[in-house]
């Protein structure tokens, strides 16, 4: 059982991982100590990858309709569709929606048959919705698209400014490296609407209004001005200025016009200024919350800005940085997965698809960049994009004003879904579907947030049909009729060929390339270490544009519109802790689906008590594009007026929480990427006549057919969440065969049904109109029981039970109610301690904020008492 050395599936950070095979489809994981992004560490859905590796829900063969077909028949027929197409409308009229989730060499072969041999730019990615602002900003001051950091610049840094970003929840082991260099003595500022995690332990939190960002970084930066910080010989040096660039800056950045605009106490907001200004080692993280923004790419050049007029730049523990989403976001911008570039960090300059086309020894270039996400789902809606190819990715869910992403799916003459899943949101629109191979079956690259290049190997061979994406848009390249440009028999070969492009005619003016990779033969390949690209880049004041300077940018702040009359409030949305994008991952995780059971709307208690919303009630969340229904959760976090969303949720999971419905189809102007962050929203409470759960042992027979239904994983089955104010006795349907003992308590509306198969629960229905339900933990353990308990209808053993509460810690599994029991018991004063007694917080660290919340909470009553 030897370990095989590969990285994590989910985000940006690109953790290395060791895995080792214990059986079939079995694998322990393990941080690789020797990986230079996480240094042996793992967050929770890392370090429970082991339990996504299963089958369940898998696509295994290729399906042509409903019917299952060959690979060469289905291949032959999404060939020819493409073909007749293209020969019909022209190369327009086909298109390709590729995602983050791809390996490089996966990504390369989709660019190349796109632009160079079918001719259109029509390829985009899910990485659009995440991070194209930040690819505009970069290109927009550096010439390129170039981040000028990497993790070792957290670790010198004195202070570390996080804007819109949880970085605790969505990059746990960034966020260790953060909290370790502030128990070293640097300053944390968090720059987040909403009090997050991440905020509650910073050393100070702006929740600023959203889309005030630009207003608060010129603010900074004309503090920074007055203050004599900015580096005058830097900007004669290295930099271009526009002529009304501080002129323009000047109009409003005072500091109580800021602190208006971005609704902040002034003394919070000159705190920030001061320790900005008295701080040169500063490095700024950003992430959704500045890029999903319809002013993204202004904010992202506004924080470019305030770093290159102060040369905090180019130098150790000082740099502006853009954390990605996906694990292989950068990967797909490094070969042009963005309809806006062409491979190898090049745009459509006619020299650059000239040099593109010779590479390639392609028939044709596209002769201009292509349709981005939104547009390209616009023009698909209204007819003129005929056949699409989806990649590993579910449109239908995270797209924004989704419900018209689907109509314009089902009206398209051919669509085709790549995907390691059967049944999606996005692939129920699907006339051909094509077995993927999933993590742990495919070898290729990926690049993480700080331009570390790292190996995916596999560990598996691919069940049934799957194939690797490589191979499948190879075999359709070939069948289009160009086989000798499309001849790949390996990954490697494709990794070789992106780096010889890489540096092919690269006099130096593109920053990226890999020169020393184009000849590294196929042993080399496989045996692969992590390796960083582009040094420090801008070390030496030079920047890839024409003059070798940068350019600073003049953005002002847009003026914020006033709620709407029928929209009062205003939507955010984003990730939960322990789940990712649309779950076909996470959700087969019980240890991580327990984290969040259900999609939740975030409500201050203000908006909670105006609007008559229940903590733990319903609610529908309502915006000009569709509604959808959410469970409320009332939490100070929020800023009053304002509500909170997650991203999760589809209609695989629940009847409720469709996030992607909401959002509208505005974009920003310079990089295409939606604005997911502010949406004008309504809200209102749902009333309903009963509530409850069922857990079975296997799948539902059947969605349940009431209002509110969530699915979420659990040790030996899945547990639904119900409510409704129909008959609940339509539940019944989901129940399997088998013996059934039932109880009922009328005067609480209450029932309760076990189903008994084989001497063993196979089942449980609980529903009541009036009365309490018990705990899940008891019931959920009686799945895998040797025996039924005779108290299953109870819920619970005989005599008292423990009831470990909602979980806190998902690397161990532990709750809010034992936790809080050890503080109490054990005295326990701090994070630390709590780890000792319970091991919560020492593996991933994520949960170590909600940790020092309860010992806050836990401290309060014993102060207020004294």
């Amino acid at each position: 059982m030897t370990a095989i050395k590969t990285t994590c599936a989910y985000c940006g950070v690109g953790c290395g991982i060791r895995a080792t095979v214990t059986g079939d489809r079995q694998v322990r994981i393990e941080g690789d100590p020797d990986h230079p992004a996480n240094r042996g560490k793992l967050c929770s859905k890392g370090t429970h990858l082991g339990e996504t590796v299963g089958l369940e829900g898998r696509l295994l063969t290729p399906m042509i309709g409903k019917r299952r077909a060959s690979w060469d028949k289905a291949l032959d027929l999404v060939a020819k569709r493409f073909r007749d197409t293209i020969a019909q409308h022209g190369p327009d009229s086909v298109a390709f929606y590729v995602s983050g989730q791809l390996l490089t060499e996966d990504y390369y072969l989709a660019n190349k048959l796109m632009k160079g041999f079918i001719g259109s730019a029509n390829i985009d990615t899910n990485s659009r919705l995440c991070m194209s602002s930040a690819v505009a900003g970069h290109t927009r001051a550096f010439g390129e698209d170039i981040v000028p950091a990497t993790y070792e610049d957290i670790d010198a840094a004195d202070l570390i400014v996080l804007v819109g970003s949880n970085t605790a929840w969505c990059h746990p082991i960034i966020y260790q490296r953060i909290r370790a260099r502030c128990d070293a003595g640097a300053k944390l500022v968090v720059i987040d609407p909403r009090r997050t995690e991440t905020a509650e332990q910073a050393d100070l939190h702006l929740a600023l209004r959203p889309g005030s960002d630009v207003a608060l970084m010129n603010g900074a930066l004309a503090w920074a001005r007055a203050a004599g910080v900015v580096d005058a010989d830097f900007l004669t040096a290295s930099v271009t200025t526009p002529e009304d660039f501080w002129t323009t800056l000047d109009e409003g950045s005072d500091l109580w016009s800021v602190a208006k605009t971005c609704d902040v106490a002034p003394a919070d907001l000159r705190r920030f200024y001061e320790l900005f200004a008295a701080t040169p080692r500063t490095v700024t993280l950003f992430s959704q919350g500045i890029n999903q923004s319809t002013t993204g790419t202004d904010q992202v050049n506004a924080i470019l800005n305030l770093h290159l007029a102060t040369g905090r730049i180019g130098k150790p523990g000082a740099a502006p940085f853009s954390i990605t989403g996906q694990p292989n976001a950068m990967g797909g911008r490094e070969v042009g997965g963005l309809a806006s570039t062409l491979a190898a960090h090049m745009d459509f300059a006619p020299e650059n698809r000239a040099r593109v086309q010779r590479f390639w020894a392609a028939p044709t270039i596209a002769p201009k960049p292509g349709l981005k996400a939104v547009d390209l789902f616009r023009e698909l809606g209204q007819g003129r994009i005929k056949a699409l190819w989806i990649m590993a990715t579910n449109p239908a869910v995270s797209m924004p004003d989704a419900g018209a992403v689907r109509e314009a799916l089902a009206a398209c003459p051919f669509v085709v879904v790549s995907d390691v899943i059967a049944e999606t949101d996005s692939s129920a629109h699907a006339h051909v579907r094509l077995p993927a191979a999933a993590w742990g079956e495919k070898d290729g690259t990926v690049t993480n947030s700080d331009r570390t290049i790292s190996r995916q190997r596999a560990l598996f061979p691919p069940p049934g049909d799957a194939k690797p994406d490589w191979w499948i848009i190879k075999e359709v390249g070939r069948r289009m009729g160009w086989k000798t440009a499309f001849a790949y028999d390996r990954p490697a070969e494709i990794w070789r060929e992106h780096c010889r492009l890489s540096h092919y005619e690269n006099d130096g003016s593109r920053l990226f390339a890999l020169p020393g990779q184009s000849s590294a033969g196929n042993a080399d390949y496989d045996a692969m270490q992590p390796f960083r690209w582009g040094g420090t880049p801008f070390a030496d004041g030079h920047f890839p544009t024409a003059d070798g300077r940068a350019r600073l940018v003049t953005v002002t702040q847009k003026p914020l519109p006033a709620p709407l009359r029928d929209w009062p409030l205003t939507l955010n949305t984003g990730r939960y802790r322990d789940h990712w994008h649309t779950m076909t991952r996470t959700g087969l995780a019980p240890k991580l689906a327990r984290h969040r059971e259900e999609p939740l709307v975030e409500v201050h208690p203000d908006d909670a008590t105006r609007l008559n919303l229940t903590d733990g009630g319903l609610a529908r969340v309502g915006t000009p594009q569709g509604t959808s229904l959410y469970r409320v959760s009332v939490s100070t976090g929020q800023r009053p007026g304002e509500l909170f969303v997650p991203i999760h949720w589809t209609d695989r999971t629940a009847t409720g929480g469709r996030t992607g419905l909401l959002p509208r189809p505005l974009t920003d102007p310079y990089s295409g990427q939606p604005g997911f962050k502010r949406t004008p929203a309504s809200i209102a409470a749902v009333a309903t006549r009963w509530r409850g759960f069922v857990i079975l042992s296997g799948e539902a027979n059947a969605t349940p057919d009431c209002l509110w239904a969530t699915r979420v994983a659990v040790p030996g089955g899945w547990l639904w969440e119900v409510a409704g104010d129909g008959d609940p006795a339509a539940l019944d349907a989901l129940l399997p065969r088998g013996q059934r003992i039932e109880a009922t308590d009328p005067a609480r509306g209450s029932r309760r049904v076990a189903v008994i198969a084989d001497d063993q629960l196979a089942a449980v229905l609980f529903v009541t109109e009036r009365g309490e339900l018990p705990s899940r933990d008891w019931l959920i353990a009686q799945l895998s029981a040797p025996q039924v308990a005779p108290t299953i209808l109870a819920g619970r053993a005989p005599g008292a039970q423990v009831d470990r509460g909602a979980i806190v810690c998902a690397c161990f599994d532990i709750g809010v109610r034992t936790i809080v029991a050890a503080i109490r018991d054990q005295q326990l004063a701090d994070v630390a301690a709590i780890g000792a007694a319970l091991g919560a917080g020492t593996n991933c660290g994520s949960c170590r904020p909600a940790l020092a919340r309860l010992l806050t909470e836990a401290q309060e009553p014993a102060h207020a008492h004294g």
